[in-house]
């Protein structure tokens, strides 16, 4: 299937397609939602297109691999992480 560009929060259709493959593997998904990441438009904060995507997918798909992919993704976005370089080895 086709993208639609005006869908600012799957552009390419990724999620969408990933929720329509019988069968889709956790790993699968991982990878799809690395690419869909990775065509997000800059201007589209990754946090806010994931939580509508959940919304959009999530109740109707609750126990499908990539609503758990999505629903980690929000958690990473939440939590801080490393920070890396100098700033991540001084302490404080």
């Amino acid at each position: 299937m086709r993208g639609d560009p005006n869908d600012r929060d799957d552009p390419k259709g990724l999620i969408r397609d990933a929720y329509g493959i019988e069968g889709i593997s956790a790993p699968e998904c991982r990878s799809i939602f690395l690419d869909w990441a990775l065509s997000l438009p800059d201007d589209r904060p990754q946090g806010e297109a994931i939580a509508a995507l959940v919304e959009r997918y999530g109740a109707q798909a609750p126990d499908h691999p990539m609503t758990a992919v999505l629903r980690e993704g929000q958690e990473g976005i939440a939590a801080p992480g490393r920070r890396g370089g100098r700033a991540g080895r001084t302490r404080h």
